[in-house]
């Protein structure tokens, strides 16, 4: 049976743009990936440019385009979050104002993540009071300034203007393969532990105490993917918020180790302070660009490989964090995902696209 569903995914491009638009084409959706600068990797996948601060740019690109279903996965990041929260609700908003008249779209999706629950870094890391976890949906929101928030409210306003249901997904870490992306911790790790191989450098944890001593889970893209369309698809889940990781917990000192082994180097754990990865890799982007031409790597730039700034966010908090899954696992949603294996996957496709050595 032909399916029907026209799919809108924004942030195409993005890690978990790129493995939903992969998700939904498998299952025979027409999918559209929206994006300033679209992705023809992806088969099947048709590519709109659009700017989303600019409305006649996407009225422009989304003439003649009726989508059922609307993905929002991308985000801008900027200097402050008063900033953010301008910014970011004016993408959602501007696409949700110009695809209205045409009355075709049944449900959005918003991704976010768990800045929900533990407020932007730079609030959290200061305020003293750190969320009980594991970090459960129906915690109420900070009373803190917060783009995740003003993005919600977006959706929650058009949604009662339009009548089309919704879903929030907050991941945690999200782990999956895709090159130039702002938050990619599988490639900045797999870039890191490959300049460490070629230099006889010790692989160092650049993260807190909390973080290599606590439980941890991560988000596999791929099941990110697969949540966003059982939600958008299942009657039960209409209207409701998610928290979405693999299903399992592991602590970083023990994956720490497991991951350098992988790359055959030598690991260093947690000791006393916190030594970010971005100081660490400040001086590589020489030393990356000499790899690539030694191994005929596609990417000969750093930056577009290693989000050094946000693994260092990720794994600097001062708690452990984990998440409970009671909403989706109640309604249904059972998909697992090994954490090991879901970063191993990540280094093999980047080695098999000749992204590191």
């Amino acid at each position: 049976m032909e399916n029907k569903n026209i799919a809108l995914v924004v942030g195409a491009t993005g890690i978990t743009g790129s493995n939903l638009a992969e998700e939904l084409i498998s299952q025979g959706w027409t999918t559209y990936g929206l994006s300033r600068n679209p992705n023809d990797t992806i088969k099947n996948l048709i590519p709109i440019k659009a700017d989303l601060l600019d409305i006649q740019s996407l009225e422009n690109a989304l003439e003649g385009i009726s989508p059922t279903h609307i993905y929002f996965t991308t985000w801008m990041r900027n200097d402050t979050e008063e900033e953010n929260i301008r910014v970011n609700s004016a993408l959602v908003r501007n696409l949700l104002d110009v695809l209205s008249p045409k009355k075709s779209v049944k449900h959005v999706a918003l991704v976010t993540g768990l800045k929900h629950y533990l407020g932007p870094f730079e609030a959290y890391a200061k305020e003293g009071k750190l969320p009980e976890t594991p970090l459960r949906e129906e915690q109420p929101r900070l009373p803190l300034p917060n783009f995740y928030y003003a993005q919600e409210d977006e959706i929650y306003k058009a949604s009662e203007r339009d009548g089309f249901t919704w879903s929030i997904h907050r991941p945690h870490t999200v782990v999956g393969y895709t090159v130039g992306n702002l938050m990619n911790i599988a490639s900045t790790l797999a870039v890191y532990a490959s300049i460490c191989k070629e230099t006889g450098r010790k692989m160092i944890w650049p993260g807190s105490s909390e973080q290599w001593n606590g439980l941890s889970d991560v988000t596999d893209a791929g099941i990110l993917a697969k949540q966003l369309v059982w939600a958008s698809t299942t009657d039960s889940a209409k209207n409701k918020a998610f928290n979405i990781a693999n299903g399992d917990v592991f602590r970083w000192k023990w994956l720490w180790y497991r991951l350098a082994n992988y790359f055959g180097i030598e690991a260093v754990g947690f000791e006393d302070t916190i030594r970010p990865l971005e100081k660490e890799m400040e001086n590589d982007h020489e030393i990356w660009k000499n790899i690539a031409q030694k191994y005929q790597l596609k990417e000969e730039n750093l930056q577009r490989l290693a989000s050094a700034w946000h693994t260092d966010l990720d794994l600097g908090r001062p708690l452990e964090v984990m998440t409970d899954m009671t909403n989706s696992r109640s309604l249904g949603f059972n998909e697992y995902q090994n954490t090991e294996k879901s970063f191993i996957e990540v280094f093999e496709k980047l080695k098999a696209e000749k992204i590191i050595p």
